[in-house]
């Protein structure tokens, strides 16, 4: 995770796996566009950046953060790819819902990765105000998106192994 002590985003192209022949898929929460938007250049750019060709990266966008696990299903099953990037942002109100919409995601994403033994990656900011996101999606503390995308392309070639 991104944190003032260690900042993710920055990393050595020549010590991940090649990314040329993978194929991943996207799923975006719209809610807090503005943020998941940021996450998602993120994403993408890094995957490019490693050599995925475009045609192989595959986007689907969500209503929210809760409809992610349902998205990343869906891309699981209908677009052979190597690994699934789920990017949301969840930012704390004044009510308990952020902490029930994160536990959900957080647990149905990572049911997601043992039931179809393929790599979900949890790119979901949770935060306290919309100024920490904006620090998560590009700002000083990186871009969690570009993390996420790193994370894949780890786990997609891990996952090669079996």
């Amino acid at each position: 995770m991104a944190t003032a002590h260690k900042n993710l985003s920055a990393y050595d192209p020549e010590q991940l796996p090649d990314a040329r022949n993978m194929r991943f898929g996207i799923v975006v929460a719209q809610w807090n566009k503005e943020i998941t938007e940021a996450l998602f250049e993120g994403a993408y750019k890094t995957l490019i950046d490693n050599g995925v060709d475009q045609k192989n990266i595959i986007r689907m966008d969500v209503p929210g953060s809760f409809e992610l696990t349902f998205g990343a299903k869906l891309m699981l099953e209908t677009a052979n790819v190597d690994a699934v990037i789920a990017l949301g942002c969840i930012i704390r109100g004044e009510t308990p819902h952020f902490e029930y919409i994160s536990q959900a995601v957080t647990h149905g994403l990572t049911e997601l990765n043992l039931k179809y033994d393929k790599p979900v990656i949890f790119g979901v900011l949770t935060t306290y105000s919309l100024e920490q996101a904006r620090d998560r999606a590009g700002g000083k503390y990186g871009n969690k998106g570009a993390e996420a995308a790193i994370a894949a392309i780890q786990m997609a070639d891990l996952s090669r192994l079996r």
